[in-house]
C-alpha cells in the first residue's frame, strides 16, 4: 500500500466503539485489530493522536495511568485500533492495576482478530523488566508485535542510533517480535508515516 493510501486510512477521525472494563465488553471480533501497549507515561496517547492527526483521539496527561480501560476505535470500517492501559508505574491503587493487567492479558491471549501489537518503548530508557515480561507473554500466546520507540525528539541523532542498537540487543531472541523497529516522535511527527504504513500493511493482509 502506498504512503498516500496509508495516510488516507488515518485522514478521518476514528469512531469510538466502546471502553471495556471486562471481556464481556469487548466488541464483536469481525474486523482485524491492532493494539497499542506500553509502560505508563511512554507517550502512547500522544502517538495515537499523532497517528490520526488529531488531539482528541486519546486523552493525554503527565499523570501515569490515564488510560483506565481498553478503548476500541473503528477506522473506516476497515480495522480497529485498541488502546490498552499502560503497565509499570501507574499511580493507581494496586488492586486496580492488577485488574487492568489481568484484562490486558486476557485480551492478548484470546482475541482472535488481533493481528499485531505495537509495543511502545521510551527511546531514552530502553526496555525495562516489565517490557520484557510482556514480550515473553506475547511470545507465549504467539501474537506478533513490533517495537515502536517513542519520544525520539528528546534525543540527538547520534543518541537515537545508539538507543536503537541498544534496544535491538536487549530484545534479541524473542520469537514473536517483528524484526523491524520504528522510531517516532509525536511532538515532531517523525516516523508517524512509517507507523501508518506498517499498520496499513498488516490490516491489508488480514
Amino acid at each position: 500500500m502506498s504512503l498516500k493510501m496509508a495516510r488516507g486510512l488515518f485522514a478521518s477521525p476514528p469512531i469510538f466503539l466502546r471502553g471495556a472494563h471486562s471481556s464481556a465488553d469487548f466488541p464483536p471480533d469481525h474486523l482485524p485489530e491492532v493494539a497499542f501497549l506500553g509502560r505508563s507515561n511512554v507517550g502512547k496517547s500522544s502517538l495515537l493522536n499523532a497517528l490520526f492527526g488529531r488531539r482528541d483521539v486519546a486523552r493525554t496527561s503527565s499523570t501515569p495511568g490515564r488510560t483506565q480501560q481498553l478503548n476500541f476505535f473503528a477506522v473506516k470500517d476497515r480495522f480497529v485500533v485498541v488502546d490498552l492501559p499502560g503497565y509499570g508505574f501507574a499511580k493507581v491503587p494496586k488492586k486496580q492495576a492488577e485488574r487492568w493487567q489481568r484484562l490486558t492479558i486476557e485480551y492478548l491471549a484470546d482475541r482472535r482478530c488481533l493481528k499485531r501489537v505495537y509495543l511502545l518503548i521510551d527511546s531514552r530508557h530502553g526496555t525495562k523488566q516489565s517490557d520484557r515480561e510482556i514480550m515473553h507473554l506475547l511470545d507465549d500466546v504467539a501474537v506478533s508485535y513490533q517495537i515502536v520507540l517513542t519520544k525520539a525528539d528528546k534525543l540527538k541523532a547520534s543518541e537515537i542510533d545508539k538507543a536503537l542498537r541498544s534496544v535491538k540487543e536487549q530484545v534479541d531472541g524473542f520469537a514473536a517480535l517483528y524484526p523491524e523497529m520504528l522510531v517516532t516522535s509525536a511532538e515532531k511527527m517523525a516516523g508517524v508515516d512509517g507507523l501508518r504504513e506498517a499498520i496499513a500493511a498488516v490490516v491489508q493482509e488480514a
